[in-house]
């Protein structure tokens, strides 16, 4: 029996500007999630090779000197396996999964630790999160002119600049992330009951999610709450020359629209072959390895409603109301919201209070 499907809407960023537009929003409304396709030379298939070569680099790293770079309250750094509890209230252990967490890049130069078998490839992590930062804009820029987003008082150039005003104006001051992942390959005693990443909805604004084909274990829990696999190449897009990008909507841009924009809750489990969870011709017999490009809006910036009649006019129903339950309608700054969100994850690191003074 074929697996229940996500009917993830494909978006051709190609087409016609507004069209586009209002397609991107209807998605974010509708699925929180987004593939997206012709991306054109903000993030071309080379790069994003380049990027998963990179990732292994990271990972085949000695123990010793990734632990030399652990991760802080700040969001950076490298953690080990079950370090992460995504989904504390229903995981009898942590997350199966390694990851390395980079924060904003100034001049091509990390702002923290990293390991010295990557040092002489630092440029090239940069480059990537420049890539992922421009197609950040132009999404979040496409996301508001499709509200028609505009104020009267601030009168930003054009219609759209609501949110991409509020992200990138420096090198640095947001909580945007650029995260490598690796996933262990299943085994009798993980895949029987436990996930490599827990239930959860992401923490910022959008997330830009990079997978390698065949490699299986993304689900999305569906308005019906049913857990459906999202395959890597959706219908349609084998010839691609690499498979589209994933594009979901977080936590803080659900609660910037009033709960408008879906933050889907998702995770990644082991699938096995040939069950009704499994994408034909993916696997978890071999380690997972995604990317993932968190992307935040300047700190300071307050969760003010987004200026928009049809966010005015959004009338939440029952399920809306829950699907973010961040959403208690007071104004917070970016910060605030994500330190609200990582000390969930993170309890025992952040009541340490390992400080490197950095904000997080």
């Amino acid at each position: 029996m074929p697996p229940a499907t996500a009917n993830i809407p494909v978006i051709d960023l190609a087409g016609d500007e507004a069209d586009v537009a209002r397609q991107l929003v209807a998605a974010a409304e509708d699925h929180g999630f987004i593939y997206i396709k012709n991306r054109g030379n903000d993030i071309p298939a080379a790069a994003v090779d380049e990027a998963f070569s990179l990732s292994r680099r990271i990972f085949d790293t000695p123990l010793e000197e990734k632990q030399r770079c652990s991760i802080q309250t700040n969001n950076r750094g490298w953690t080990g396996m079950h370090a992460e509890t995504l989904d504390p209230k229903n995981q009898r252990i942590g997350d199966f999964k390694e990851a390395f967490n980079f924060g904003e890049f100034v001049d091509g130069k990390a702002q923290q630790p990293i390991p010295s078998t990557i040092a002489a490839e630092e440029a090239r992590f940069a480059a990537f999160a420049d890539s992922c930062r421009r197609l950040c804009h132009k999404i979040l820029y496409l996301l508001g002119l499709g509200l028609d987003a505009n104020d009267a008082v601030l009168q930003w150039p054009k219609v759209g600049d609501f949110f991409s005003s509020a992200h990138f104006t420096t090198q640095s001051g947001s909580g945007t992330i650029l995260r490598f992942l690796r996933y262990p390959p299943a085994d009798a005693a993980s895949a029987s009951a436990d996930v490599r990443a827990g239930a959860h909805s992401d923490y910022g604004s959008i997330t830009l999610l990079f997978r390698l084909p065949g490699q299986a274990g993304l689900e999305v829990l569906r308005r019906d709450n049913v857990w459906a696999p999202v395959p890597v190449s959706p219908p349609g897009t084998a010839a691609d020359p690499s498979p589209p990008i994933l594009v979901n909507i977080g936590d803080l841009l659900s609660y910037w629209t009033n709960g408008l924009f879906r933050s889907t809750v998702h995770r990644v489990v082991f699938p096995a072959e040939g069950s009704g969870a499994a994408v034909e011709g993916e696997s978890s017999s071999g380690p997972r390895y995604s990317i993932a490009f968190f992307c935040h809006p300047v700190g300071t910036t307050r969760l003010e409603p987004v200026p928009s009649q049809k966010v005015k006019d959004y009338v939440p129903a029952g399920e809306a109301v829950s699907a973010n339950p961040y959403a208690e309608r007071k104004v917070m700054t970016a910060d605030e919201h994500l330190f609200m969100r990582l000390k969930e994850s993170y309890g025992t690191l952040y009541d340490e209070k390992k400080e490197d003074g950095s904000k997080s």
